[in-house]
């Protein structure tokens, strides 16, 4: 989804100045000794940010008005919050209190004035879009393999002598889909048509106050009290549950027909009313549709007022059989790092994406991979046949009837099996501590930003932590090296 900036605003940008090259240029007050091994500050300068920051640039094509902040606060800022989760108003306490975060962020020294406003980070996550953070990931995924024998990207061609040689396979592909779900209320039809029923009577208060109306007969404190016995019993029987939507729906149905008349007579409502109105409207047809029809489904059905672009995402699951929010196919590669390779917030069948996968696959390393591990909603006819073609193992077992072999194919299977937890380790692991468990932000483009965070903190602390442990394991061997000259010189 791209993200369209109001150009009115005329927001410039201006590339900062390469002064902060090394740690040594950072300004420490006299008494601070920042450690220049700390992971934040590796972290900082393993980030090609000059790279990043020609793409930010492209979004501010107006050369007058107020400059943007640079690319480095923006995003160094929303790393450090997908990290810790903070909230805004705490990142921009933590970012002011420490001074590890500030030289992440690239600020010139420490200083004890907040860097940023909370409400700057918003803009930040419109800005700075799924998009153009999938790109980000991708450059850094590219520039931080560990098999030195893969060919170039892009690249399927063989030596001189090779030729005539088929292509060889190589490689492991894991693939999964799961929710990211946010953070709303179970979604009931008789909480909505409450909920919607109490913002129709803001908006009537407000138009009563605004041009001095006389108030309608709305019948809120009945509505309230009819809405509350239902929500505080213990036993919800099915007669009670259609009383009360019924009741429901005829209030909701009057408030609107109010604002129709105010609306007709000339008065108009604010630009945030006019979009509650129309959600409300449609949530309203949509619950009289099913409650007419006696049916819990509808199409583009409508969970939440604040976010209406949320649906219903059936996963089956113990814990959460529905889920609300992004669903998304992930990717792993042979080095364990993710790639969203579809995401919607409608409902649809991961098995479409398999081959769109494979042949991004195929683009960035120049083969195709050896085999595809994925659960059986996958190994669908055309995508065994997509395989079979291009040389590819699709984990699972064989269709028709067992053959000689059928022992060591359920070997094989199992191991499949057991390494494809790779990719539900990745799930597990971004949803418990990089955000993805809990979706908090409101606005559509903000969400998919959020869960394109997510993978992307992900990956740079897993490249940080390998870059570490190589960093380690030099120093033993030089440490070990170092003693065995002495040893022999003595």
């Amino acid at each position: 989804m791209n993200f369209t900036i109001d150009w009115s605003l005329k927001i410039m940008y201006k590339p900062i100045d390469k002064l902060q090259h090394t740690f040594l240029d950072f300004n420490q007050p006299i008494g601070l000794q920042m450690n220049p091994n700390n992971r934040w500050i590796k972290m900082a300068d393993n980030i090609p940010w000059e790279v990043f920051e020609c793409e930010y640039a492209e979004l501010f094509p107006s050369a007058t008005g107020n400059v943007a902040k640079p690319l480095r606060l923006a995003l160094g800022s929303l790393i450090i919050q997908t990290k810790y989760q903070f909230a805004d108003r705490e990142l921009v306490e933590m970012l002011t209190e420490n001074p590890y975060f500030q030289y992440f962020i690239g600020l010139p020294g420490y200083q004890q004035e907040p860097p940023i406003e909370a409400s700057v980070l918003v803009l930040f996550r419109k800005r700075i879009n799924m998009d153009m953070i999938m790109k980000a990931n991708e450059y850094m995924l590219s520039n931080h393999h560990e098999d030195d024998n893969q060919p170039p990207s892009g690249s399927s061609e063989l030596p001189e002598d090779n030729k005539e040689e088929k292509i060889i396979n190589k490689g492991t592909m894991m693939i999964d889909a799961t929710c990211a779900p946010s953070n709303i209320r179970y979604p009931q039809d008789f909480s909505l048509l409450n909920e919607a029923r109490e913002k129709l009577e803001n908006i009537i208060d407000r138009f009563c106050k605004s041009y001095g109306l006389k108030k309608p007969r709305t019948y809120r404190r009945e509505a309230r009290k009819n809405y509350l016995s239902l929500a505080k019993s213990k036993k919800r029987s099915t007669k009670k549950i259609r009383k009360t939507i019924r009741k429901q729906l005829g209030y909701v149905r009057r408030n609107l027909s109010y604002l129709e008349q105010y609306l007709s007579t000339g008065y108009a409502p604010t630009s945030k009313e006019i979009k509650m109105l129309l959600t409300i409207m449609k949530l309203f047809e949509q619950q009289e549709y099913m409650y007419k029809n006696k049916t819990h489904s509808v199409e583009k059905r409508i969970v939440s007022i604040e976010r209406p672009y949320l649906r219903p995402i059936v996963r089956g699951k113990v814990k959460a059989p529905v889920e609300f929010g992004a669903k998304f196919d992930l990717s792993i590669d042979t080095e364990g790092y993710g790639r969203i390779e579809e995401i919607s917030f409608d409902a649809y069948n991961e098995s479409t994406c398999l081959q769109d996968a494979v042949e991004r696959f195929k683009n960035r390393t120049g083969f195709y991979p050896e085999r595809v591990l994925a659960d059986q909603i996958y190994r669908t006819r055309d995508n065994r046949a997509y395989c079979k073609l291009h040389g590819i193992r699709l984990s699972g077992p064989k269709l028709g009837r067992p053959t000689e072999t059928a022992k060591e194919d359920k070997k094989q299977e199992y191991q499949d099996n057991t390494d494809r937890i790779e990719v539900e380790r990745a799930f597990s692991l971004s949803k418990r501590c990089y955000g993805m468990g809990l979706i908090r932000t409101k606005l559509e483009e903000t969400t998919l930003t959020s869960i394109a965070l997510s993978v992307f903190v992900t990956n740079l602390f897993k490249i940080q932590a390998r870059i570490l442990f190589a960093l380690f394991l030099l120093l033993e061997i030089f440490k070990y090296n170092t003693a065995e000259l002495s040893t022999n010189g003595a």
